[in-house]
Order: structure tokens, then C-alpha cells, then sequence
């Protein structure tokens, strides 16, 4: 459903938060094409909204998009359980131990870095996975986590007690969750790129910010080094701008992006956060 099918009102929420909820649905699902499809049925639900109906944007779409997540993993794990082929059960899917790769030497990012979000998240069943993330990751209060869920608040905050226990046994030593604090400024990154907006990606760059790409080897585009706000700016914007789609991530303890096209990873932007801006950015891109 592309925006011109949209009132303007939906339009505008499509602006304003596709990247949020494409990015809350991919925590939760831990698929590209799964969270985008969620992203579009969130939509589609706003449009049928009558006008005036919807007080606070944002929670509603939180709300619809944890509840259409939440029925797709009860979905999924109710496949699993009734699947004839023992392969397919949610306790034998086969997990790598992810091994830190030198970027320059990498040529397939989708294996590693989704095996290592798989990793934490097959521990969790479906109500832990979304009030770990709803409260632990976007931050919400227990209550609106409840209300989401439809359970009391007292099951949620014990929800999601056990779901840390869980991620942290399957978490690797030295890799914590990217600190709270910079969620704002990867949502403002990601907001920026995706609608190609100069000034709003350079407000979250700092002054001395610097960039470096590492392509596949044997890739005819050559790894610079850029400095300097405008340059690493207008690169961003060339390399991961409108029709890819980012999302959040971790890498090693650091706040990353993912970067899909056509719901395929291509690329992966790992940040130096200092305080509120974006002090260096080092992508690997599979191109």
C-alpha cells in the first residue's frame, strides 16, 4: 500500500513512524519480511480508524503492532508444536556460535548476524519476547505493557524477569544490549536516512564524525574514509537511504543498524555513540 493510497492523515503517521514500527516488529519477530508485513497491516488497521478516533498516534501503533507480533509468534509456535517433523520444533533449530569476523573479510552477512539475534530470542516464548521488548528495549511502563498483552501487571514484571535470566544464559561474554540511552539517536538516524533528510542527519552527527566502508572483496567500490558531518552525511543518505529499510541492532556491545533491501541484508552499520551524537560509523555492506 504505497502512501498515495492514503489519506493524509495516515500518510503523515506513515512518515512519522513506519521506521518505528518496522523496527518494534523486527524485535519482536526477528524477520525483515515478517516486520514489514506486520508494519503494513498496523497501517492498514490506522486507516479504518475514523477521524479523532486514535488520541496518541505512537501507543496505538505500539499497541496494534505488539498485539499482530504476538499473534504471529503464538502462530508460529503453535506450527512448531504440531509440525510431523521433529527437524521443525522450536528446541532443534540448529544455532551457530556466533565468532566475531573481521568485516574486511566478510562476504555474507545474513547467516551470522541473524543467528545471533535468533540466538537470544528462541528462548523466549511469546509473551517474554514482547514484554522484554516492549518494556526493557522501547521502554514502555509495565501497565501499557499489560493492557498490550492482556495480562496483569504483576505476570508482565515476572515475564520479564525470566526473560532476562534467558538472554543473558544465551548472551555471549563482552555482547550487552546497546545502552537505552542510544536508542533516540539510532531512531533519529534511522528516521533521517530513510526520508532523506539532510538536516536532521547532520543534527545527529557530531562535528568530528567520521565514516569507513568495508565492501566483499572483489567489489569494483573502493572502502574510503570520509570526515566530516556533510561528507558522511550525503554518503549515508547514497548507500542506505529511501527504499532500504533500518533497524536496530546490537554489535558486540555496540548500537548497530541493520540495512535490508528488498528484505534481503546487505549491510551492517555499527555506531560510537558520545552522549547525543554520532561520533564514527563503520558499515559493512555486501556489495
Amino acid at each position: 500500500m504505497s502512501t498515495e493510497d492514503r489519506p493524509d492523515p495516515v500518510a503523515g503517521a506513515w512518515r512519522r513512524h513506519r521506521a518505528y514500527v518496522v523496527d518494534l516488529a523486527f524485535r519482536l519477530l526477528g524477520d525483515i519480511g515478517e516486520a514489514e508485513d506486520a508494519a503494513q497491516e498496523t497501517f492498514t488497521r490506522l486507516a479504518r480508524m475514523r477521524p479523532g478516533e486514535v488520541n496518541d498516534e505512537r501507543a496505538w501503533l505500539t499497541v496494534v503492532t505488539s498485539r499482530l507480533c504476538l499473534d504471529e509468534l503464538r502462530s508460529a509456535r503453535a506450527r512448531r508444536e504440531q509440525a510431523g517433523d521433529p527437524g521443525q520444533l522450536e528446541g532443534a533449530v540448529p544455532v551457530a556460535q556466533a565468532v566475531p569476523v573481521d568485516p574486511v573479510d566478510r562476504i555474507t552477512l545474513d547467516e551470522e548476524v541473524q543467528l545471533a539475534l535468533y540466538r537470544m530470542l528462541q528462548r523466549l516464548g511469546p509473551a517474554e519476547r514482547v514484554v522484554l521488548i516492549l518494556h526493557d528495549v522501547f521502554g514502555l511502563p509495565f501497565d501499557a505493557v499489560a493492557e498490550t498483552v492482556g495480562r496483569p501487571v504483576g505476570t508482565c514484571r515476572q515475564l520479564a524477569r525470566r526473560a532476562r535470566l534467558k538472554v543473558a544464559e544465551a548472551r555471549r561474554p563482552g555482547g550487552p544490549v546497546a545502552a537505552a540511552e542510544h536508542r533516540a539517536v539510532t531512531e533519529r538516524f534511522i528516521a533521517a536516512c530513510g526520508g532523506a533528510d539532510l538536516g536532521e542527519l547532520l543534527a545527529v552527527l557530531d562535528p568530528q564524525v567520521w565514516g569507513i566502508a568495508h565492501f566483499r572483496p572483489g567489489s569494483p567500490i573502493v572502502a574510503p574514509t570520509s570526515r566530516g558531518p556533510e561528507t558522511v552525511a550525503a554518503n549515508m543518505i547514497a548507500f542506505f537511504g529511501p527504499g532500504v529499510t533500518l533497524v536496530t541492532h546490537s554489535a558486540f556491545g555496540r548500537p548497530a543498524i541493520l540495512a535490508y533491501r528488498a528484505r534481503e541484508l546487505f549491510g551492517v552499520l555499527v555506531l560510537t555513540v558520545v552522549e547525543d551524537r554520532i561520533l564514527s560509523i563503520e558499515a559493512t555492506v555486501d556489495a
